[in-house]
């Protein structure tokens, strides 16, 4: 193993500057590649398991203003995040509109909820994708720029055999090799590119889903619960008194 690696290692510094520079930013693509992987790794990790603790916490609370307290504590759950900015949403409609908000006003009020939703949900989706492009974006380019690498060096193996006149196996597989190594080094930095966007972009659907449901879920229990009640819509939103039911599947 040790005499492969010295080989390779030998190959590449013995290649010619277009192949080392081919070879540099394949290194690049490999180094970020793989840091994207182990920051977004961590990421929706804690994203999961931040959002199985929030929504437990919120429907076994009955208590908005409690599950906002645990929203604040757990900032790694795109869930609690949109909850946090809609529930702030119904507070400042809840406080501007006093207590003599008919129903018509409220349910003008829930508009206004939802759209706090969906803009929170875009940003968090937007938040999990961050980077995400990128590893696409390697492994798509990746075996191409090594392929140029291996058609350059080629290249300049078959100048270097007209220079010498001959075309013997001993003149012809060194030049050969060096050219091969940027093709490999392409796959090497694509596959895992290609795999883990695959990864990521089913977890992120997993999340966009949660998010959904639980949007719609949320703006149920609002509608239940304080839109339908809005006896004193400011004392409510700060603390409701209803518990909260999870809606039947």
């Amino acid at each position: 193993m040790t005499g492969a690696s010295s080989d390779i290692f030998k190959l590449v510094t013995q290649s010619g500057l277009m192949v080392q520079f081919v070879l540099f930013v394949l290194l690049s693509f490999s180094a970020a590649c793989w840091t994207i992987i182990g920051l977004k790794i961590r990421q929706l990790w804690l994203a999961k398991n931040e959002t199985a603790q929030f929504v437990e916490f919120f429907w076994k609370s009955g208590n908005m203003a409690k599950s906002y307290a645990k929203a604040k504590q757990l900032t790694n759950s795109p869930v609690a995040r949109a909850y946090r900015v809609a529930y702030m949403e119904m507070v400042r409609i809840n406080q501007s509109s006093g207590n003599g908000q008919n129903q018509e006003g409220f349910s003008m009020g829930t508009d206004n909820i939802k759209r706090a939703l969906r803009r929170a949900n875009v940003s968090e989706l937007t938040r999990l994708t961050q980077w995400v492009p990128f590893l696409a974006t390697i492994g798509n380019t990746a075996p191409f720029i090594g392929l140029f690498g291996t058609v350059w060096g080629i290249m300049s193996a078959f100048h270097g055999i007209g220079q010498r006149g001959t075309a013997t196996l001993a003149v012809v597989a060194p030049g050969i090799s060096e050219a091969l190594v940027a093709t490999a080094a392409g796959l090497a930095a694509a596959i895992p590119a290609v795999m883990a966007y695959n990864h990521f972009t089913s977890r992120i659907r997993v999340a966009e889903s949660q998010l959904n449901n639980f949007a719609s879920d949320f703006i149920n229990v609002v509608e239940r619960e304080v839109v339908n009640k809005p006896a004193q819509p400011q004392q409510q939103a700060q603390k409701p008194q209803q518990p909260v039911r999870k809606p039947q599947q």
